[in-house]
């Protein structure tokens, strides 16, 4: 293999690690609470998180928490529910059906430890009465066409939810509440994670509404009404112990350190947003000047940065997120021969392939090339998936358990 593919996949292996509920955990966990322990959640990491739990905790626990299908690890006590990712269906309904019926009819001597990260938001799925499954299935369905941010369509999904932006809580009312979260969102604002279904959301259904306004989404009046009706109103008090032990910056800082080991001098970009493409127009421009000593730093160097970026889909083809920013910047560094790259999903899955990301090198366009693969052509229908499937630079490892959202690092050689 590549040595610079080597470093660069170890670099990811370090940020993912830093992640991983078996790292970040145990440093939080106090002594276990009085009385009964219920355990619910949602999320790419709620399992893996679980075991922790169930680990540090001991038995008697019981719960329920929601993963994406094939992201389900085994636990002693606590019950693994699969559901649909990213779109809901009616194995989320179900599955939030038996989270909600795990609290009710709780009292004040119980404790609910509710675990959040990415994918939650999807995952929790129990539409305002008016609102169908189907009808919220549209909304988000087109909000991601639209290439709207996830925080923009999270907190859609937060109107449109009888669960999310702290009714969860209140489900759980009068048990004492604590939340841990492993984020991925930039800003790591805790009523994000998975829309906050155990915290207050600050928002209202307007400021839903001008985010459908502003892509030109339309909604029914029978929908308008239900989204207004289901603001919680200023004197429903929600209140929840809220611990985040991972973010983005956690796994930046984790390969930073794993690229200082390696004699590369880490320069941290941190928590992006913003279009795929212009990203790696940004980071190619950077590279470029790196390479020609006249950047920031001086080889050999890595950028680092994370976030999440968007994709406006125009076409049919495959790939997410970091296949679109990879194949942006291999065009933009046209076989640089002193630059490669690395992006993937910290949670194991691009998009909806089976791949977390991908790699570039120097000759991934020539490779493609040989092959009669017009890169353009490719980009031109968001079909990046193809381009590196060829090439065999496609970073695959399966669901890691955990989320903290993208890594990317681009190598400059000296």
């Amino acid at each position: 293999m590549d040595a610079r593919r080597t470093l660069l996949r170890s670099l990811f292996d370090a940020a993912v690690q830093a992640a991983m509920p078996a790292n970040c955990m145990s440093d939080w966990l106090p002594a276990r609470p009085a009385g009964e322990v219920v355990i619910i959640g949602a999320g790419k990491a709620a399992a893996s998180m679980a075991v922790e739990l169930e680990r540090h905790w001991q038995a008697p626990l019981q719960g329920a928490v929601i993963v994406p299908h094939g992201h389900g690890v085994p636990c002693h006590c606590v019950d693994v529910l699969e559901a649909s990712h990213p779109l809901p269906d009616e194995t989320s309904v179900a599955a939030t059906r038996a989270l909600l019926e795990r609290v009710g009819g709780l009292t004040a001597d119980h404790t609910v430890v509710c675990l959040l990260s990415g994918g939650g938001s999807s995952l929790l799925a129990q539409p305002l009465a008016g609102v169908s499954l189907a009808g919220k299935h549209r909304i988000a369905a087109e909000l991601l066409r639209c290439g709207a941010p996830i925080h923009e369509i999270n907190a859609v999904r937060k109107k449109l939810s009888a669960i999310k932006g702290g009714k969860l809580a209140l489900a759980c009312a009068p048990a004492r509440v604590i939340t841990l979260i492993i984020s991925d969102v930039p800003g790591n604002d805790p009523a994000v994670v998975a829309s906050g279904p155990t915290l207050p959301d600050p928002a209202s259904a307007d400021d839903a509404l001008s985010i459908l306004s502003r892509y030109e989404i339309t909604v029914s009046s029978a929908v308008l009404e239900a989204m207004r009706a289901g603001d919680l109103p200023a004197t429903r008090r929600i209140e929840s112990d809220v611990h985040i032990l991972a973010t983005n910056d956690d796994a930046l800082q984790a390969a930073a350190t794993q690229a200082i080991e390696a004699g590369i001098t880490p320069y941290i970009l941190g928590d992006l947003r913003g279009d795929a493409r212009e990203l790696a127009a940004e980071h190619a421009r950077l590279a470029l000047d790196i390479a020609a000593m006249h950047g920031p730093l001086t080889p050999p160097a890595v950028i680092l940065s994370g976030g999440e970026a968007t994709v406006r889909v125009s076409g049919q083809g495959r790939g997410g997120r970091n296949g679109e920013y990879l194949l942006e910047l291999a065009l933009a560094l046209n076989g640089h021969p002193a630059v490669s790259a690395l992006a993937c999903d910290t949670d194991g899955i691009d998009g909806s392939g089976d791949n977390a990301g991908a790699f570039i090198g120097p000759g991934t366009l020539q490779r493609a090339t040989a092959q009669s693969i017009d890169a353009r052509a490719l980009q031109a229908c968001n079909d990046s998936y193809r381009l590196f499937a060829a090439t065999s630079d496609l970073i695959v490892t399966g669901p890691t358990h955990t989320n903290v959202n993208d890594f990317r690092a681009v190598l400059i050689d000296a």
